[in-house]
């Protein structure tokens, strides 16, 4: 879809259109986009690749970033890397999305997307030409980018849709959906982002739109150890916030309920809008993760199983191993900590 077509084909303001244009995304009918992951365009040009190709196996140069809710979240997150609207000086429903784009739709043009995102690089000095190749057929999406894609009505439908095309799904939320996450078929992975141990630092930190979305999230949590498919507590660490002994402690709490497959604990990184809300100290050293994570995970019974500091994040696990997705970056995991 031509991103400059009118406002109610998108049912967006122009407003946001023209940042969004500015920031690269390529929209996808009314309320879906996908963006150019950093990490996609590491792997081409320097063989780069993203945490999730060391841990998990995916191939960054295949992989789909992408949101079906772009604009649309229940929290204004202090460290979210995207706009918030009202910050921008336009109003929206944040709520609900304003129309439901069909999810085989969805999925189709988000694959047009990306291979219009890396057409460009076919004839870039630096990437070899089956890396292209592959990257034009893509084998992962990671339903995340911006908005939370459990507030798409048909997530359940797009998820299966992907899944038919032999592409394997991330999906990443908040978690305040806990009836959507009961009844969509399961993910290849998902990921529940945590990164306030008790109510009062989450109405700091994640700032919700709705009532009771604290109670929301625990209902999640407890739903969790019901999933077959791998599970993930994503911890985004700010300095200052979140990494203290009690807050350890808490986090703990919460993981014995969750009883997730992998934790992972993640630098802030201070980058984006989040940079106008919050300082750059904020951001902790990998250093700093790797402490908290070694803590947490004497504190929990986990295993530390790797890290990669270009990314700032652990992964514990009490698997010996992790699951393989896909087949990257193989070989050993990347190891440069050392338990006591």
């Amino acid at each position: 879809m031509d991103i400059n077509k009118s406002n109610s084909e998108f049912a967006m303001p122009q407003e946001i259109i023209s940042i969004l244009k500015r920031q690269k995304y390529q929209i996808v009918g009314h309320h879906s986009a996908v963006k150019k992951c950093y990490w996609l365009h590491k792997a081409l040009t320097d063989r780069i690749f993203c945490y999730k190709c060391y841990f998990y196996g995916i191939e960054s140069h295949r992989c789909i970033q992408m949101s079906p809710a772009l604009l649309w979240c229940w929290h204004k997150c202090l460290h979210c890397w995207r706009f918030h609207v009202d910050e921008v000086g336009v109003t929206i429903d944040e709520y609900k999305l304003p129309t439901v784009d069909d999810p085989k739709f969805i999925v189709e043009e988000s694959i047009k997307a990306q291979r219009r995102i890396i057409s460009g690089y076919k004839k870039h000095p630096k990437v070899d030409i089956k890396m292209w190749e592959e990257a034009c057929n893509p084998k992962h999406v990671a339903i995340s980018l911006v908005g939370d894609a459990t507030l798409y009505p048909r997530l359940g439908e797009l998820i299966e849709e992907y899944h038919r095309r032999g592409i394997t799904t991330f999906l990443v939320t908040r978690g305040v959906r806990p009836d959507v996450l009961a009844r969509i078929p399961e993910p290849s992975q998902l990921y529940i982002s945590v990164d306030a141990p008790n109510k009062e630092l989450y109405m700091k930190l994640n700032r919700p739109l709705v009532p009771r979305a604290w109670e929301l999230l625990m209902k999640t949590i407890e739903l969790l150890p019901s999933f077959t498919n791998p599970t993930v507590m994503r911890i985004t660490l700010l300095r200052g916030y979140n990494m203290s002994e009690s807050h350890i402690r808490e986090f703990a709490k919460l993981i014995e309920k969750a009883q997730p497959t992998y934790v992972e604990p993640k630098a802030y990184m201070h980058v984006g809008y989040s940079t106008k809300r919050l300082p750059r100290d904020s951001m902790p050293t990998h250093k700093e993760v790797l402490e908290f994570a070694i803590k947490l995970a004497k504190e929990i019974g986990y295993n530390v199983l790797s890290d990669v500091p270009h990314s700032r994040v652990v992964l514990l696990s009490r698997l010996e191993k992790p699951i393989r997705i896909g087949e990257g970056c193989k070989g050993k995991l990347p190891r440069s900590f050392e338990v006591n």
